[in-house]
């Protein structure tokens, strides 16, 4: 069974500014029943529009919506991930991402990794969040 992609996309257009010709989706369903999301960040996935300049809480809140209508796209739902990697440029922002996180993933208890960066792809851009999730059978 070959994965399937969704959401396709090339980073020519979205990063016209770097001259790349990578050819990415936003998830990967494998083998019918893993779900790789990309990190989502605050953007809005319909409109590219960045969400939240200056402000994590609402960075991470885009991301997290983001992750869920992802994941209803897969065939899956934020209760069955597995897996959460939290990326933020500023330990500062550690309580104020976790707290929207929890909020989000209230009883769900996925293992977590949290990682400070020195940057995210675009300067504006302050926490990003990827997940592993599954489809479970029926």
């Amino acid at each position: 069974m070959a994965h399937k992609r969704i959401r396709c996309f090339n980073t020519k257009d979205t990063y016209p500014e770097q001259k790349l010709d990578n050819d990415l989706c936003q998830v990967v369903v494998a083998r019918g029943t893993m779900v790789f999301v990309r990190g989502q960040i605050g953007q809005d996935l319909d409109t590219t529009e960045n969400v939240g300049i200056g402000d994590v809480t609402a960075q991470a809140e885009q991301a997290m919506t983001n992750i869920d209508m992802l994941l209803k796209e897969a065939g899956s739902e934020l209760s069955h991930i597995t897996k959460i990697v939290i990326y933020i440029v500023d330990p500062r922002y550690r309580e104020a991402v976790y707290r929207v996180v929890g909020k989000w993933l209230k009883g769900v208890y996925p293992v977590s990794t949290g990682i400070v960066v020195s940057a995210l792809a675009r300067p504006e851009w302050l926490v990003e969040i990827d997940v592993t999730a599954v489809i479970p059978d029926a």
